[in-house]
């Protein structure tokens, strides 16, 4: 049996560029607000790579130990692109990791785009105000090497 997670379609939009992208859905990522950590091949694209001014680096604590990163606090739109639905736009921070390939939702962000992850295992999820009934299954990865 192949193990899935929930990845969904997401739109990030800054400045009048906009990239989309599948994003991991990672209730295991705790933030105190929104934020969408992308890997330094996507940053580049939004125009925050090489570093900017704007960049608060910090270190975040992770399951391999400690992750230098750079914070863009507030500086992205994300939206989830479905072909029924385009969700409203929710500001977020954009966390730029060397180490990651894929680009994570934290458990903040998750609930702001009103994500419902019911059965990450199978790769299934709906939106919070849809019936329990409706079951949306999880994008492919997407990987920024």
């Amino acid at each position: 049996m192949v193990q899935l997670v929930v990845r969904v379609r997401v739109k990030l939009s800054r400045n009048g560029r906009e990239i989309e992208t599948n994003a991991l859905a990672n209730s295991g990522y705790e933030s105190e607000t929104p934020q969408i950590l992308v890997p330094i091949k996507l940053a580049e694209q939004l125009g925050f790579w090489p570093l900017t001014v704007d960049l608060e680096e910090s270190v975040f604590e992770s399951a391999g130990g400690p992750l230098r990163v750079w914070i863009a606090s507030k500086s992205v739109k994300v939206k989830v692109i479905v072909a029924d639905v385009e969700t409203k736009d929710v500001e977020a921070d954009l966390i730029i990791s060397p180490l990651a390939d894929e680009v994570l939702l934290s458990d903040k962000m998750i609930s702001e785009l009103n994500i419902a992850l019911e059965d990450p295992g199978r790769g299934y999820w709906r939106f919070t105000w849809e019936p329990k009934e409706k079951v949306r299954r999880s994008e492919p990865p997407r990987y920024w090497k």
